[in-house]
């Protein structure tokens, strides 16, 4: 009897430690430990809700406004809200390439990243690994130069102008702009009748007040943070597109977890399309939520003179703009970056325009490049 009395003991300490753990996790949380402490305005939300098909959601994206969508979306948990009991997982990157590796390695469920990286890595799994789910954002690209070095687009010839890395949005859009222009410029060095220095967006503003570039062709804020220190706005790419609109960020997804958790990607769709009526509802509480967010990433907000003429030149939107995404990798053939590409299938949109049918909203071509 004594060794059964202790058993029931030794199982009643073990049912209450267990109860007491989540509360533990849940204050160390509160208090910024663990790996996950950066991701507190992600999981704020409603996290009680039932679960869907997975436990969780990993979502990356860039700390840039034109990733408008996912800052706000995450900031303000209309997201997470949408997923219930499912939590985000949130990963930021600096670059394409390095979201597109995670994605195809497994280590990414779902990611906000632009058209030119989108194509390269459709491409090169042969159409296995990604698919184009949702529109995010359109515009927000600029030519910034040096005023007293450059003062028309003529000048640019015999300058050093930077982009965030080769073969990258801005990078292919960039060097079809130079081909039109009748200058020619080597893809892979960047050495030319104009030299295209490929910098990163965090190192761009430095390197331009040191004088080491003389502009660059780069999306938001970057673009008004070098117009902050001297800049001079000389074009924006809207002015070269149809309408003046063209994707700079698309929602793509693993189409194993397309494939194994559709109800997952349709509430993260849910939550894209509430989020991106919101910031259009509300711009400037939007702008303020997204600067929040980017202080976050990188320790302290924009300032008004840099926050506010970018945010004014992004489109968030939940149409991908499919034709311009076929536009930018005829680009990226014509600058010899890539092979003509076969991108029949990189889009599915099918969750997205049954999302968009249920708000009463309209749906979104894929200009025959959908799944079948």
């Amino acid at each position: 009897m004594p060794a059964i009395r202790n058993t029931r003991k030794s199982l009643r300490r073990g049912v209450v430690a267990a109860a007491a753990l989540p509360l533990l996790i849940g204050a160390l949380a509160s208090c910024g430990y663990g790996s996950q402490a950066e991701d507190k305005t992600a999981n704020a939300a409603a996290t009680d809700g039932q679960k869907l098909s997975a436990s969780e959601v990993r979502i990356g994206y860039f700390p840039n406004l034109t990733h408008a969508t996912a800052l706000v979306g995450l900031q303000e948990g209309l997201i997470q809200k949408e997923l219930g009991g499912t939590t985000i997982k949130p990963q930021s990157f600096n670059a394409g390439p390095s979201e597109i590796e995670a994605l195809n390695g497994g280590s990414l469920d779902i990611g906000f990243i632009g058209p030119s990286p989108s194509i390269n890595g459709y491409v090169k799994s042969k159409g296995s690994n990604l698919r184009i789910i949702s529109g995010s954002a359109s515009g927000g690209v600029k030519l910034v130069v040096n005023p007293d070095k450059i003062k028309t687009l003529d000048d640019l010839k015999g300058k050093k102008i930077a982009t965030p890395q080769k073969g990258n949005t801005q990078d292919v859009a960039f060097l079809n702009w130079i081909s039109e222009k009748g200058w020619s410029v080597d893809p892979e060095s960047g050495k030319g009748d104009v030299s295209v220095v490929r910098t990163d967006n965090k190192v761009t503003p430095d390197a331009f007040k040191q004088g080491s570039i003389d502009g660059a062709w780069v999306p938001e804020p970057t673009a008004s943070k070098l117009v902050s220190d001297g800049g001079s706005v000389l074009l924006d790419e809207t002015t070269l597109w149809p309408d003046k609109k063209f994707v700079i960020t698309n929602v793509i997804v693993s189409q194993k977890f397309l494939k194994e958790h559709p109800d997952v990607v349709e509430a993260v769709l849910k939550g894209t399309v509430k989020t991106n009526e919101w910031i259009n509802s509300n711009p400037d509480k939007a702008k303020a939520s997204a600067n929040t967010k980017l202080a976050a990433e990188g320790g302290k907000p924009l300032d008004a003179k840099v926050i506010d003429p970018a945010w004014s030149s992004i489109l968030v939107t939940d149409d991908p703009l499919a034709a311009t995404l076929q536009k930018q990798a005829d680009y990226a053939v014509k600058a010899k970056l890539i092979e003509q590409p076969d991108l029949a299938g990189i889009y599915d949109l099918k969750l997205l325009n049954k999302v968009l049918k249920a708000a009463g909203k309209p749906e979104v071509s894929d200009a025959g490049l959908g799944a079948k």
